[in-house]
């Protein structure tokens, strides 16, 4: 949590780790494990009673004897599913890439999503808002009035750590395509994002012809590495973990409490119709849209392109036509365009009826319409 302000999400094997301690019997209260050790969330559990919990009845089988966690792992188990990268550079391999590699890549593989110099768009994740030293700095800001600045929480400014990023590249993109790339390419992408969140390694921001190698990665300190609270690295993560939550003060109003627990003049929401209408401040109710640009108007597919589509099109990674490639899409319409719109609507090899949406026909013979006109 940011200043106590923001979530921390607490991964499951660190509540796994302290949960690994039979319970003693439940009283009420704040639940204490066999080894006297409070819960890590501070939470309560109640006893059962006439075969309920409150108003609740509960399977009282479930709640006797001891918890069975199934077989242990073996070392191959534990090696395949072990592939996360830690703060310290545990799981990390050996490597490199430049940043002016990174940025042929990222044009290639990842411009589709995240648009260029990674500013996202069309409901993909931004990967960076200008210098992520300064939009750190925006990470206490408040919206009370309706025209304040919210907080910049992408990459740069928000993630404590970098290693997170160099694991999820490996492992998790390009989203068609997931473990498709090498060491080599992905040292490249993470010195290239480094790059445009303008962020330093040693001092020295990363041009064009600087060589992220496995050394130079770890050395990187990231501007929120002390934002969040309770500290879960190293080997007292838990304990902090346990100390911070078992603590009302740091979070909440201070108090454990189930009822009658604001002191002072409440404000009261009205509601109307389907949901709140009194928001402080009050909400826009403009819903005017956007003036069009001079010019040629954008093709009627292009917007739902970009939402239902160029997750698979923007790629040929998953062995669809990808927009711009000429070749390809000269190849399916040697049958005519009737063809190209039978197969886009009834599905075909690996795509599923209309990509897997719920679009009208018209819909997709749009789309296909601009895919086409783009790739020709």
């Amino acid at each position: 949590m940011f200043k106590s302000y923001h979530k921390l999400f607490l991964s499951a094997a660190v509540i796994a780790a302290a949960a690994t301690s039979a319970m003693a019997g439940d009283t009420g209260g704040s639940r204490t494990y066999s080894n006297g050790k409070k819960v890590i969330d501070g939470g309560a559990t109640y006893p059962v009673k006439n075969g309920k919990t409150s108003l609740y009845f509960v399977n009282e089988k479930a709640h006797k004897g001891a918890v069975k966690f199934g077989r242990t792992p073996t070392k191959d188990e534990i090696a395949a599913w072990n592939i996360d990268v830690m703060p310290d550079g545990t799981g990390l391999p050996e490597g490199k890439g430049s940043v002016e590699d990174g940025d042929e890549l990222y044009e290639e593989k990842c411009s589709a999503c995240h648009f260029d110099f990674g500013t996202g768009g069309s409901g993909y994740p931004a990967l960076q808002k200008g210098n992520a030293y300064e939009g750190q700095k925006s990470l206490t800001n408040q919206r009370v009035d309706g025209n304040d600045d919210g907080p910049i929480r992408v990459f740069g400014t928000y993630w404590p750590r970098a290693s997170t990023l160099w694991w999820y590249i490996k492992t998790g993109m390009p989203h068609p395509a997931p473990m498709s790339l090498t060491n080599d390419q992905v040292y490249a992408l993470v010195a290239y994002i480094i790059s445009i969140n303008e962020l330093k390694i040693d001092g020295q921001e990363l041009d064009d012809d600087y060589v992220l190698d496995r050394e130079k990665f770890l050395k990187l300190v990231m501007p929120n590495k002390d934002g969040f609270v309770p500290k879960i690295d190293g080997p007292q993560g838990v304990e902090h973990a346990r100390t911070y939550f078992n603590n009302f003060k740091n979070y909440g109003n201070g108090t454990r409490c189930m009822k009658n627990c604001f002191d002072g003049k409440p404000v009261l929401a009205k509601i109307s119709g389907s949901g709140i209408s009194d928001y402080q401040p009050p909400i826009s109710e403009k819903k005017d849209l956007p003036a069009p640009k001079k010019g040629a108007a954008a093709a009627p597919g292009k917007k739902t392109y970009e939402a239902s589509c160029a997750v698979c099109h923007g790629t040929d990674a998953m062995g669809a036509p990808m927009l711009g490639d000429k070749k390809a899409w000269a190849a399916r319409l040697k049958k005519g365009i009737d063809k190209v719109y039978h197969n886009a609507i009834h599905g075909i090899n690996g795509m599923p009826p209309k990509g897997g949406t719920s679009l009208s026909d018209k819909k997709i013979k749009e789309v296909v319409d601009y895919m086409v006109g783009k790739s020709k």
